[in-house]
């Protein structure tokens, strides 16, 4: 077994005391190479669990590991050269051009008040091509369509060279063919030796990628280990508190749900 390269070891972690743990106890480790899908309703915590793996959350006991040290042992900047985000979503306040915006991931890599080199631009422009951009480098930001905004977070996170991506919810906003466009980016990214992590509500975007799965529901953790193991018609019943039925077709794993299930389940 390979040693993991991100690790939560009983994690507790709550916003106001008040309101309880939105982790509590949480162990997980993540292996390179693996998809790992966080799955769950919306408003889970399932974010919360990609901001303590950046160290923007502290966990009030427990830790996070990456590469086998303690988080807080690392600069943002070491943590920036081996975990790239990919957000819901960004507001870009400026009109950069896609290859000036896909730089501001090199930031990990220079010193303040550094300019990128030649060897950034080279890698920018790669991270374009990856996510099908190159011929567009010099378009406004501003003027892409809402897929090709999602494939410009890919890009810039890529221009860091990360060793593990995050993406929170990723095809929330896209239509089926930017779906399926960036999930075959993500596959080939692991391809390349690059480990996902991400955050769905959709059960079968999870199933269609990930190797490993994080049930959530109610800001606890319900189950975590091998897909093959956790993506049950019992287990995702629980997780969305409705009866649902967990079937293969031609080899994928689809979700069903009967109409008026949610009232059938009310008291899950």
């Amino acid at each position: 077994m390979n040693e993991a390269l991100l690790a939560f070891e009983n994690v507790r972690f709550q916003y106001v005391p008040e309101n309880g743990n939105v982790l509590d106890g949480f162990s997980l480790s993540i292996e390179p190479g693996t998809v790992t899908a966080i799955l769950g309703p919306n408003g889970v915590g399932k974010t919360t669990l990609l901001h303590l793996a950046l160290g923007w959350r502290k966990p009030q006991s427990g830790q996070v590991l990456l590469e086998g040290r303690p988080l807080n042992e690392f600069s943002h900047s070491e943590i920036g050269r081996r975990i790239g985000l990919v957000p819901q979503g960004e507001h870009i306040p400026y009109e950069y051009s896609l290859l000036e915006y896909v730089l501001l991931g090199r930031a990990p890599y220079l010193r303040p008040l550094d300019m990128p080199g030649e060897a950034d631009y080279a890698i920018a422009a790669e991270a374009l091509e990856t996510v099908g951009l190159g011929a567009k480098q010099m378009r406004p930001v501003t003027n892409l369509s809402g897929g090709e905004q999602q494939l410009i977070l890919v890009a810039r996170a890529l221009a860091q060279e990360p060793k593990m991506l995050l993406l929170d919810e990723p095809t929330a906003h896209l239509d089926l063919s930017n779906k399926i466009r960036l999930l075959d980016l993500l596959q080939d990214l692991v391809a390349r030796g690059v480990t996902i992590v991400f955050s769905t509500h959709d059960p079968e975007v999870a199933a269609s990628i990930a190797t490993h799965l994080v049930l959530m529901r109610d800001g606890r953790v319900l189950q975590a280990g091998p897909i093959f193991e956790e993506f049950t018609t019992e287990k995702l019943s629980e997780a969305y508190g409705i009866p649902v039925e967990v079937r293969e077709l031609e080899g994928r794993r689809i979700v069903l749900w009967k109409k008026g299930s949610s009232r059938d389940f009310s008291n899950v």
